[in-house]
């Protein structure tokens, strides 16, 4: 898969640049930008917001530091997890066909005001390789 149109264009998906000094202070082990990806939510409440059923595509990145799995939808954070964190289990991660990353979670477990499910997809060539390093780091 290449990178999005939005990436190509605007660099729409790039990794946020007041972050970048403290990624690489952390150290990449694995890093994609400018992918395609979704998200998904169902039965989801939080302060505000409320959806039944609700989709939305974007180009975004995923970063895996030593210390944490990060993911951004354009440049908001969308998956920021330490990998010694308690609920780090929570984490349902597989593969949709070859180069789809799925993470799936509750959104309770890692929010006391949050319910429902989230599911993030990223499109990536890399999707295997995501996915050995985080059942890696989590194992």
């Amino acid at each position: 898969m290449s990178k999005t149109l939005l990436y190509r264009l605007f660099k729409a998906g790039k990794l946020p640049s007041k972050l970048e000094s403290q990624i690489h202070r952390e150290g990449i082990v694995l890093f994609d930008e400018g992918i395609g990806g979704s998200v998904t939510y169902r039965g989801f409440r939080a302060p505000g917001r409320r959806h039944g059923f609700r989709r939305s595509w974007f180009s975004g990145s995923i970063v895996l530091t030593k210390e944490h799995f990060l993911a951004f939808q354009f440049s908001r954070p969308i998956i920021g997890v330490p990998w010694n964190h308690d609920k780090i289990g929570e984490l349902n991660c597989c593969l949709e066909g070859d180069q789809i990353l799925r993470v799936a979670f509750d959104a309770a477990a890692f929010y006391e005001d949050w319910s429902g499910g989230i599911e993030v997809r990223f499109s990536t060539l890399m999707a295997q390789s995501f996915l050995d390093v985080i059942k890696q780091k989590t194992a």
